[in-house]
């Protein structure tokens, strides 16, 4: 089984949000993204649905069927940025969606309840 993501110290999420706000780069994408999806693991346990963020982390959340092989037959994609401003409030669901932001498909792929994180 793979290892869980880790939640990062408050004080390594503000001074990556800070310096992301300015001038987005690699390690704080990584380090934001993968702290806002063990917030949602965290929030949201269970395994019917894959949240990806490629390149850095993808998550199985939300209570339901378990997906151990192939396809997951629900999928939530987006980059980092995206992902982070899901997570921080900056930017709602609904419009993620419809700006074509985030792909979802499958059940029980509406994260909007357990938006925002931060």
């Amino acid at each position: 089984m793979p290892a869980r993501l880790r939640i990062a110290d408050p004080a390594e999420v503000a001074a990556a949000l800070e310096r992301v706000a300015d001038r987005p780069e690699g390690a704080d994408l990584r380090l934001l993204t993968k702290h806002y999806l063990a917030v949602l693991e965290e929030r949201a346990p269970g395994h019917s649905v894959e949240v990806r963020v490629p390149p850095y982390a993808a998550v199985q959340v939300i209570p339901g069927v378990r997906h151990t092989r192939g396809t997951p037959p629900a999928v939530v994609e987006t980059d980092a940025e995206t992902w982070i401003a899901l997570a921080t409030g900056e930017l709602g669901w609904a419009d993620a969606l419809s700006t074509g932001r985030v792909s979802a498909s499958g059940e029980r792929t509406d994260l909007a309840a357990y938006l925002p994180l931060g």
